[in-house]
């Protein structure tokens, strides 16, 4: 049997196995959840946010494939392929094993300078849609404002960027052929062995690890932050909205068959149409509920007004409901959003105030553990 085959048949499987038992995730609101019994409770201590939280992220495995465990294995394989040495920072490209048979390409940025007794602070940088791959966050391309890799090591942060599968070094990827339900899951794989990376570098500090994206990169940083705790910042430009606010046109939905089928591509998360047929009130998960599985840590979120791709009312209705679950760990502070006037696109004061915001939590260590209550 094919190992494409071995994947959904397992997901499939792990689905009539956990019916009977698990947690269904419910649309009663962030701050409800289905309890032990089956009744929606509201969410009132840790334990019950706790719950919550599975529920939320046993709702994206629905949608994405279960997230297999890292490799028992310690140190990394890896292959350096390249070095550019700069005023502020060294880039290097290299390819190393997330898996026994699976290389991921990316760019390693090391700031130039003492890292301190406590180590750099460090960035996952992930792409946005597009045959360059990792060589956009590096600045190349024909799109501004997409180098915050670049810049982010010019501030002092060692920064890994991989490519996305089908992207870049990886344009060749065959789907049909890995041990993963979808593209999306392969990819929060590889991201989170970004991160076990980034952990085993000596001059990292492995407390101050944040994620950024645009686009593609935007809701990978949001997936990312939602299956490791051990991302302590998440920056999100143009990377969502509800899924009844996105709609790229009747071109799109005749090209996909359906407003939601792009998100339903090989590369993405083909199971939104094979399991769920492309409805939203059947998709078991949303972009709030992933989000909120980020909290309390901090959150940013460039939403602009005019974003074609993520309607801006659907991201306006959606953090009114995150709101609340940061209220509830009383760290209202952790979460920003603004809205730049701006298409599809992360402009430049709109980055120096995700920087910023980067730098409270990863530069000071101030990002908060969970409130006893």
């Amino acid at each position: 049997m094919p190992m494409k085959r071995n994947a959904l048949f397992l997901t499939a499987l792990a689905l009539l196995l956990l019916a009977g038992t698990r947690w269904i995730p419910d649309r009663e609101g962030l701050m409800k959840f289905t309890n032990f019994r089956g009744k929606v409770k509201k969410v009132t201590t840790l334990d019950d946010w706790e719950l919550k939280r599975k529920q939320i992220v046993m709702g994206m495995e629905d949608a994405m494939g279960v997230l297999p465990p890292p490799p028992f294995t310690s140190g990394f394989d890896t292959t350096m392929t390249g070095t550019v040495t700069r005023d502020a920072h060294t880039r290097i490209a290299f390819n190393f094993e997330v898996a026994p048979g699976e290389r991921l390409f990316a760019y390693l940025y090391i700031p130039a300078g003492d890292p301190g007794p406590a180590g750099f602070p460090a960035v996952l940088a992930l792409h946005g849609t597009g045959p360059l791959g990792k060589k956009y966050v590096d600045g190349e391309g024909n799109l501004q404002n997409r180098a915050y890799a670049r810049e982010l090591a010019d501030r002092g942060y060692v920064v890994i960027a991989p490519d996305y599968p089908d992207m870049g070094e990886l344009s060749n990827y065959n789907f049909g052929g890995d041990r993963y339900a979808s593209g999306t899951m392969k990819a929060i794989f590889s991201h989170l062995r970004c991160i076990d990376y980034l952990q085993s570098l000596p001059f990292v500090n492995d407390a101050a690890i944040g994620a950024i994206g645009h686009s593609l990169g935007g809701h990978n940083a949001i997936f990312a932050g939602a299956f490791d705790p051990r991302i302590k910042v998440v920056v999100s430009s143009c990377g969502w909205t509800l899924m009844d606010y996105y709609d790229i046109g009747e071109t799109a939905i005749q090209r996909y068959g359906g407003r939601l089928g792009p998100w339903a591509q090989e590369r993405y998360m083909p199971l939104l149409r094979t399991l769920f047929n492309l409805d939203p009130a059947k998709i078991p998960f949303d972009f709030d509920e992933a989000i909120a599985a980020v909290a309390p840590r901090a959150f940013f979120s460039s939403s602009p007004v005019n974003d074609a791709n993520f309607d801006v009312e659907g991201v306006r209705l959606g953090i009114q409901e995150v709101r609340k679950v940061y209220r509830f760990f009383h760290a209202e502070d952790n979460l920003r959003v603004i809205y730049p006037d701006a298409a599809h696109d992360f402009p430049p004061s709109a980055r120096e105030e995700a920087y910023l915001f980067m730098d409270r939590f990863l530069k000071t260590g101030s990002s908060p553990e969970p409130p006893k209550m």
